[in-house]
């Protein structure tokens, strides 16, 4: 699994908060989808938990459920911890790294697994242990990114093809470093003996007037993309991402633009 390891007030923990305030919307009509197709749950497992944005969205939307975060970072659970007042003893946090093998969760109702499966090393065996893991008609939501988010359609011809440019060389590292990343998961999923009760792509398309925090989210998000392009892109296209990025929160020309599909996987009864 591909550890990061930073505070929540890292460039990461801030940026998980950011998409989930400024993809509200999505994420909105995206948890009330997937209580319908699975209501009633009582024991969640949310995988990767992160900061806690599916946590909190769970918690809201299966409000009977006592639900588990688990991550292997501490920093980000404490983060998740401080923030999860009101919510009593509904709330749990557990440290684990799913690469060393499955924590001590007990039997599960559902199993939510947003943009952590293609982290995983094996992911195919931490499937086998989730299938092992919830109870019969049991249920495992994988959401997975299929783009990351493009911000500058509307800025010009030029300086979207230098972000699309940027983008296709992002994608190329991460073939490499995250294999996984793009993997046909409903064909995973049916190997491991889960019956697929739906599949949904979503093609998110924020234009004008986008959420307050969009200017942060997308200076973020180029940010952490302009780190790892150094001699991977032309130098033009590094120096004009360069000049975008100081005045990018005071545009009023972003968009935001992103795909992502989410399966909803059952276990089947006997």
């Amino acid at each position: 699994m591909a550890h990061h390891h930073h505070s929540p007030e890292d460039s990461l923990g801030e940026l998980l908060d950011l998409d989930a305030e400024v993809l509200h919307e999505y994420r909105s009509s995206l948890f009330a989808w997937i209580h319908e197709l699975t209501a009633p749950r009582y024991r969640i497992a949310d995988l990767g938990a992160g900061t806690g944005t599916g946590t909190f969205a769970l918690a809201e939307h299966f409000g009977e459920a006592e639900i588990t975060a688990v991550d292997v970072d501490q920093a980000m659970l404490d983060h998740l911890r401080h923030r999860a007042h009101g919510l009593g003893d509904r709330i749990h946090t557990l440290r684990a790294d799913l690469d060393a093998g499955w924590p001590a969760l007990g039997e599960i109702d559902l199993v939510w697994a947003a943009n952590s499966m293609h982290h995983m090393a094996e992911p195919d065996r931490v499937l086998a242990d989730i299938f092992g893991a919830l109870r019969p008609d049991g249920v495992l939501v994988v959401a997975e990114i299929d783009s990351f988010p493009r911000f500058l359609a509307a800025a010009g011809a030029q300086t979207a093809a230098v972000e699309e440019r940027c983008h296709v060389a992002l994608r190329e590292l991460r073939a490499h470093d995250m294999p996984e990343m793009g993997a046909d998961w409903g064909a995973r999923l049916r190997r491991t003996g889960f019956a697929i009760q739906a599949e949904r792509s979503f093609t998110l398309a924020l234009t004008a007037p986008v959420p307050p925090a969009t200017g942060r989210y997308a200076r973020l998000s180029l940010s952490r993309m302009r780190a790892g392009l150094d001699g991977r892109v032309e130098a033009a296209d590094l120096a004009a991402l360069d000049s975008l990025l100081p005045g990018i929160e005071e545009r009023d020309d972003l968009t935001v633009r992103a795909e992502r599909t989410v399966w909803v996987a059952r276990r089947p009864l006997g």
